[in-house]
């Protein structure tokens, strides 16, 4: 046959047909022998098998039986090698990388704890003590935040950031310093560099032996002092606890509400001294002379009792003014569309006012509701120089949305008046949230956002 004649060179004898095909891989005429040319017929060139039939080809052949890998087959040649790889999973050797990094990174936590608290506590004898350890706390948070970078990146357990240390928005430096050295994140993590140390030593010692001298069971090792590691990790780098946070923020909140009722108080307390109350003296003034000069000059007499009258009604306007900055009449009998309806009839600016409502919320929320959009309107009649305005009030899910928006000059700032900041604080304090898009040239567009509370049956 063809094929088996090609397996030897031209002046060789034919081959028998009746013996088998040498698969060996002969050297042909052009060369010595290629091993790649073997019964697998991978080679690009020698002995073919594929055109043999009959007694050409050998029992493993004709029954399609495979070579593994490094294996003799059955014309006694192994098969190619599989390629190497590592015993340990990749994963693995993270894990081991994370225990033979505790100790440089446990010799740096505990040299900061013990130089920054004990320095620190030595030097509260001084006014330079408390500033000192706060600052310190401080620090340890960004070590924190190094460690669970550590942990996320080799044992691929997430452990949440903490909240950023909340600023006070009132108070002075005595407070600000307060805040940070109660800071519970902080002292955690001083706690957990402090006693990491002999935890460090331990598992570095332990990882570095098993490397040569345990390694068959060097996985089950690691992963039994990764374990730890990542409790440790979730234990005390974690944020703090949900209702501590809670707590934190209302107690800053109840101080924003006790000082803006502190300020209504005397807002209003100053109205009545220099409006009302004046206006009323006034009048009892006048009434006294007109009775006075009832009987010498009766006209004289009438003409200041007119001026009174006159007085009396400029009193009643303002305390009925007064009344409705502290609540209108208006928003309790007919609710917030109404009450927005009334205020923005007295803006010197066209206003539309668009609300949609469903119900009518809990008479907090709206008398706060009611305060943002009539301190905004004014902001917009003083300042802003626009033409027209829009206000919109909706209900989303449980949440009350307001939306004022004018076509003025624009540049408005939360920082830049007491007036936005008060009302970025008033709504902070219920759970609100406040935001003011005021490029220059306009238009401003402030938004606030109320939590929505239903009103009770019987209750305004």
């Amino acid at each position: 046959m063809t094929a088996a004649a090609s397996s030897v060179g031209p002046s060789g004898p034919a081959a028998d047909p009746s013996e088998p095909a040498d698969l060996s891989g002969h050297a042909d005429a052009s060369g010595p022998a290629d091993p790649s040319r073997h019964s697998d017929g991978s080679g690009a060139s020698g002995t073919d098998i594929s055109g043999v039939s009959g007694p050409s080809r050998t029992s493993a052949d004709r029954a399609g039986t495979s070579v593994r890998a490094g294996v003799p087959g059955p014309d006694g040649v192994p098969g190619p090698l599989a390629p190497a790889r590592f015993a340990l999973g990749g994963h693995t050797w993270k894990e081991i990388a994370h225990l033979l990094l505790n100790l440089p990174m446990a010799l740096l936590g505990f040299t900061y704890v013990v130089t920054a608290v004990f320095t620190s506590g030595f030097l509260t004898l001084t006014v330079i003590g408390l500033p000192l350890l706060a600052l310190s706390l401080l620090g340890a948070r960004q070590l924190g935040k190094l460690e669970r970078a550590r942990v996320r990146a080799l044992l691929g357990t997430r452990v949440d950031e903490p909240s950023p240390l909340p600023v006070t928005r009132t108070g002075g430096p005595a407070q600000r310093l307060w805040a940070a050295l109660k800071d519970p994140v902080g002292w955690r993590t001083l706690l957990y560099d402090f006693i990491r140390l002999p935890w460090g030593i331990l598992t570095f010692a332990v990882t570095l032996t098993s490397l040569f001298v345990l390694w068959p069971v060097l996985p089950f090792i690691a992963r039994g002092l990764t374990n730890v590691d990542r409790a440790m990790a979730r234990g005390l780098l974690s944020p703090s606890d949900e209702l501590e946070r809670r707590i934190a923020e209302l107690e800053s909140d109840r101080g924003v509400v006790v000082d803006t009722a502190a300020a209504d108080l005397r807002r209003i307390e100053r109205d009545l001294h220099d409006g009302a109350q004046a206006r009323l003296v006034n009048l009892a003034m006048g009434l006294g002379l007109a009775k006075e000069k009832l009987l010498e000059d009766p006209e004289y007499a009438a003409a200041m009792v007119e001026e009174a009258h006159g007085e009396v009604k400029l009193a009643l306007q303002e305390l009925r003014d007064l009344a409705r900055g502290i609540h209108p009449a208006v928003l309790t009998d007919r609710g917030l569309d109404a009450a927005l309806s009334s205020v923005a009839s007295r803006c010197t600016v066209p206003v539309r006012v668009t609300a949609d409502l469903p119900a009518r919320p809990a008479p907090a929320i709206e008398g706060i509701a009611y305060f943002t959009v009539s301190e905004l309107l004014q902001n917009i009649s003083k300042h802003s120089g626009a033409r027209s305005a829009t206000v919109d009030v909706w209900r989303s899910r449980n949440r009350l949305l307001i939306q004022v928006t004018d076509d003025g000059r624009g540049g408005a700032r939360p920082d830049a008046g007491s007036g936005i900041r008060g009302l970025s604080e008033r709504l902070g304090a219920v759970d609100g949230l406040f935001v003011v898009e005021s490029p220059q040239g306009g238009p401003t567009v402030v938004t606030a956002e109320l939590p929505w509370r239903d009103r009770e049956e019987g209750r305004d």
